[in-house]
């Protein structure tokens, strides 16, 4: 095509059409996005980052640093230099050779920058290495700070980080090949689709900017998700307990009560049929109760811990023991929910109450005296702003803890989606499991200041003892049979922690399972999927790090295990039960009604 073919196509009048009628389209999107940025909350400045004494002890401490050893500053400065002007004169080498061709990429690869134009045009691999050669050195920097103590050293870490990640040329129009070239292709038509994306998540979310990650139109809970067959058998002010219809003709003689967390929603096991952790248990002989939790308002503001316990936990235990006409149940906590059960556990031995047969922990943490990953958001600055934001709303709004979960894993949940919505105009995939991720819940006020202080800060449920229900729960007072899953990569609940806590309960009968990848696929892990592996080690005796070393690997799911160390404390088959009973009519069909609420926003 010749220069005149480009001119005349340019300003045919089909294009023009076309780029006056984007230009209309923007104008009239920019005045929407205008009007819903005016709208957005004002995020408190104790939850937009951590204070300014960390920066002002970090800034310390490297002038500390400087004025010891200055050859060392002298050496990191160096070698910055080196490597920028190095990097310089070779894309200065290759170009006067005549070659419209980038230098030889020698560093590790970067999922960030998997576009071929990353690596053959000269100007954005140029840009692609000196931004990696920036961040290495930011790096460098920040791990040389010695006059720091290991946490603040910790914190410092993960929020540059956070700082070289949002400045990743990749992030910006300007600066992205993919992006630009798709824009130039589609005549401007991705960048119109992209603000179109943009407008419409900020006024679906009041001006706050979320990013959508799933296809909202693409699921429905109850008709694609959590459609597992059962009913609503009890409801109160907190949870509705839904009781699953049996698969099987006979089913095992101990029921079975699932605690999902209430800082999410419980059809994270009851995705789809393929992957339904849920529908797996009722498939293999079991009588499935799941707690269903309420999604708070601000009149839940004085809700605390011990209101779940005593009206959650115990009366879901309750509720279950009286409709399947049994002495004891079997028990399953997950993360917070697990923490909780825990603490059920300790009150239940005080008051000589022995309905819990055994219980199964999944990614729990009960001895928080390592934080793993998310312990950079649990210092006294966080935590203070936390406080005051829900004594004035009487909620924690999901939109906090949605955003501090998604900067934990910041280029896949909040970086990479933006720019494949917003810059390339791309819909949101259909993706149940980032569908469920979006769909958050509210915590009340009492609840998230008790679980924040006494038991993430102050570790007091492995210590001196955690305050609930008017008793003082220990970890060692935790002497059901016990079977606990981590998983290897989990960000939230790390592994060894968990493990940790194990160790200490004062049960005879323990288990640990370590599954392969993270907080959530390590738990959705369907046998028919033979993904990840699991590790087993019966010495809990050990050190993390030895019982890991010493532990047998397996492949696939630890779901068949599990149920395998189950089903020996579940008792002999008996006639299935069908859900409900004569002091328990069906209220409704699962899921319920308290999955589908969404929370007021503060």
């Amino acid at each position: 095509m010749t220069t005149k073919d480009v001119t005349e196509d340019a300003t045919s009048g089909k294009n023009l059409d076309k780029l006056e009628a984007n230009l209309a389209r923007v104008e009239e999107l920019t005045q929407r996005l205008l009007g819903a940025i005016g709208q957005g909350r004002a995020v408190p400045p104790p939850l937009q980052g951590p204070s300014q004494d960390l920066y002002l002890k970090a800034a310390g401490a490297y002038w500390t640093e400087m004025m010891q050893n200055p050859a060392k500053l002298i050496e990191h400065q160096m070698g910055y230099w080196s490597d920028s002007v190095k990097h310089f004169v070779e894309a200065q080498h290759v170009l006067a050779q005549g070659k419209i061709a980038a230098p030889e990429n020698k560093g590790p690869k970067d999922r960030r920058f998997q576009n071929e134009l990353w690596d053959t045009n000269p100007y954005f691999n140029f840009i692609k290495q000196q931004y990696l050669i920036n961040a290495a050195a930011v790096q460098q920097a920040v791990e040389d700070v010695t006059d720091l103590d290991a946490g603040e050293k910790k914190r410092l870490q993960y929020f540059s980080q956070q700082i070289v990640d949002l400045f990743s040329p990749t992030n910006f129009l300007a600066t992205n090949p993919e992006a630009l070239s798709l824009a130039v292709e589609t005549e401007g038509e991705s960048l119109v689709k992209g603000l179109e994306n943009l407008v419409r998540d900020l006024e679906a979310n009041d001006g706050d900017l979320v990013v959508t990650l799933a296809d909202k139109d693409a699921f429905n809970v109850g008709e694609n998700l959590a459609t597992t067959e059962g009913a609503v058998v009890f409801r109160n002010h907190l949870f509705e307990l839904i009781q699953y219809a049996p698969t099987t003709d006979k089913v095992h003689t101990t029921p079975l009560l699932i605690f999902p967390p209430w800082i999410n929603k419980f059809y994270i096991l009851d995705l789809k049929p393929q992957n339904s952790l849920i529908k797996w248990i009722v498939d293999q002989g079991y009588s499935l109760f799941v707690v269903s939790w309420v999604n708070p308002d601000a009149g839940y503001r004085d809700t605390g811990m011990g209101d779940y316990v005593e009206d959650g936990y115990m009366r879901a235990i309750s509720e279950v023991k009286d409709i399947c006409g049994v002495k004891k149940i079997n028990t399953i906590g997950y993360c917070i929910a697990g923490t909780t059960l825990s603490l059920t556990l300790s009150l239940l031995k005080h008051r000589g109450d022995a309905s819990v047969n055994s219980a199964t922990f999944f990614t729990t943490l009960t001895d928080f005296s390592d934080q793993g990953e998310v312990g950079v958001f649990l210092d006294e600055d966080f935590v203070q702003g936390i406080e005051d934001e829900v004594d004035e709303a009487g909620i924690l709004d999901s939109f906090y803890m949605s955003r501090t979960f998604s900067y934990l894993r910041s280029n896949d949940l909040i970086y990479g989606p933006a720019i494949k919505s917003y810059m390339m105009g791309q819909a949101p995939p259909a993706f149940d499991l980032l569908y469920w991720n979006g769909d958050g819940t509210n915590l009340p006020a009492t609840m998230a200041k008790e679980y924040l202080r006494g038991l993430c800060q102050r570790d007091e449920f492995a210590t001196t003892g955690f305050e609930v229900a008017g008793d003082r729960a220990h970890i060692a007072d935790v002497d059901v049979p016990v079977c606990a899953i981590a998983c290897e990569t989990d960000h939230i609940a790390a592994w060894k922690s968990s493990y940790r806590g194990i160790q200490k309960m004062g049960s005879k009968d323990k288990t640990f399972i370590l599954a392969g990848s993270g907080h959530i696929a390590g738990i959705v892990n369907p046998p028919s999927k033979k993904k990840y592996g699991h590790w087993t080690n019966p010495d809990l005796n050990l050190t993390p790090e030895d019982w890991q070393a010493d532990a047998d690997q397996h492949e696939g799911s630890w779901w068949p295990l599990w149920e395998k160390w189950l089903s020996k404390k579940s008792g002999k088959k008996i006639e299935a039960r069908k859900p409900g009973g004569a002091n328990h009519p069906v209220l409704e069909a699962a899921p319920g009604s308290y999955v589908k609420r969404k929370g007021a926003k503060s």
